[in-house]
C-alpha cells in the first residue's frame, strides 16, 4: 500500500517545493493536503472567519499552482484533502453558516478538482444535542451532501464522511457516523440516488479509540465504502493526533489503540488505498531539526502496517 501524511507543518506556502521534497525523502508517496489550515476550526468556533475562500476559482488556482507543481515534481500524489470544518457552526450566525455552505464548500470542491485529488473528507454536522436525535442530525448532513453531490459527480470526487466524537458535559461520546451499519446504508443510498460514487467513508483511528469502536468490526461492515484513512493515536481521553503505538493502558505495554484489529479489518476488506497519517501535531512536539527523522519514522510505521495488512 502507498503511505501518506498531512502536509500541515511540512509544506508551506512560501516554498512548497521544500516541503514536498521532504515528504518524498522521508518515504512518502502520497499526501493529505491540509486545506482546512486556510480556515481553522478554532476560528470558526469563535465565530471568526476570513476571506480566503471568497477568492474566485481562478485566483485560488493561481495561489495553489506552485503547490500542485511542487507535488508533481517531487512525485507526491495528493490522494485526499480535508474540507474546512465545521461546515455548520451551532449558534453561529446565519451569515456565517451561509458562507460555509455557499462559498467555502463549493470552493473546496473546486480546489480538490484542481489538484486532481479523488477524495475530500467532510465532517458531518454535530447537531444531535440541538436537534434531539442522531437521525435528525444526519438528515441535515445528508441535505448538505446532496447539495454538493452534483459537483462531486461532475468533478470525479468522492466526498468522505468520518467517524467523529463529541464532548458533552466533559465526557467524550460518539459523534456523527459512529454506526457502521447506518453509514454503509446511507452511503449506498446516496450513491444510488446520484448514480455515481459521490460518497465514501474515512475511518479515523484516533476518534475510534476515543469512542471505543471495534476497529475490525467497523471496517468490515464498511467494506468497499472505505476510501481514505486518518491514522493517529491518543490516550483514550483526548484527541491528541500522535504517533501510533505511543500510548499504553498498562505497564505491560498493551497499546491504548487496537492496532491489531485495525490491520485485521484492512486485510479483511482488502483495502488497497493509502495508509494516511493525520499526525501534524507530532511535528511541533519535536525539535525542528528532527522533523525529517519523525516523518521517516511515521513512514516506517506505515510500511509495517502495509506488510501486516497484506499490502
Amino acid at each position: 500500500m502507498r503511505i501518506g501524511v498531512q502536509t500541515k507543518n511540512v509544506v508551506y506556502d512560501s516554498c512548497p517545493e521544500k516541503g514536498f521534497r521532504m515528504l518524498k525523502e522521508a518515504g512518502f508517496s502520497c499526501a493529505d493536503f491540509s486545506l482546512n489550515s486556510y480556515l481553522t476550526n478554532a476560528s470558526l468556533y469563535r465565530f471568526e472567519t476570513n476571506d480566503f475562500f471568497s477568492a474566485g476559482r481562478q485566483e485560488l488556482e493561481r495561489f495553489f499552482a506552485p503547490h500542485k507543481a511542487a507535488a508533481e515534481a517531487a512525485g507526491i500524489y495528493i490522494n485526499q484533502m480535508h474540507m474546512p470544518y465545521p461546515n455548520y457552526v451551532p449558534r453561529g450566525s446565519r451569515e456565517l453558516n451561509d458562507y460555509l455552505r455557499n462559498v467555502v464548500a463549493p470552493r473546496s470542491m473546486e480546489v480538490c478538482a484542481f489538484f486532481g485529488c479523488p477524495c475530500i473528507v467532510i465532517h458531518g454536522f454535530k447537531l444531535a444535542y440541538f436537534l434531539g436525535s442522531e437521525e435528525a442530525e444526519w438528515q441535515v448532513t445528508e441535505e448538505f451532501l446532496d447539495f454538493l453531490a452534483p459537483m462531486a459527480r461532475e468533478m470525479g470526487i468522492t466526498m468522505c464522511v468520518e467517524n467523529l466524537y463529541e464532548s458533552i458535559g466533559g465526557h467524550i461520546v460518539e459523534g456523527p457516523c459512529c454506526n457502521p451499519g447506518k453509514a454503509a446504508e446511507r452511503i449506498d443510498r446516496m450513491n444510488d440516488r446520484h448514480h455515481g460514487e459521490v460518497l465514501g467513508f474515512c475511518f479515523d483511528t484516533g476518534h475510534g479509540n476515543l469512542t471505543g469502536l471495534d476497529f475490525e468490526h467497523f471496517i468490515s461492515i464498511l467494506g468497499h465504502r472505505l476510501k481514505v484513512l486518518h491514522i493517529h493515536d491518543n490516550d483514550g481521553e483526548a484527541d491528541l493526533h500522535q504517533i501510533p503505538f505511543t500510548f499504553t493502558r498498562t505497564r505491560e505495554n498493551l497499546a491504548s489503540t487496537d492496532w491489531d484489529g485495525f490491520v485485521r479489518g484492512l486485510r479483511k476488506v482488502k483495502f488497497d488505498g493509502v495508509l494516511s497519517f493525520e499526525t501534524a501535531p507530532v511535528l511541533t512536539a519535536f525539535p525542528e531539526t528532527m522533523k525529517q527523522d519523525v516523518l521517516a519514522f511515521l513512514a516506517k510505521i506505515g510500511n509495517r502496517f502495509s506488510e501486516s495488512a497484506g499490502g
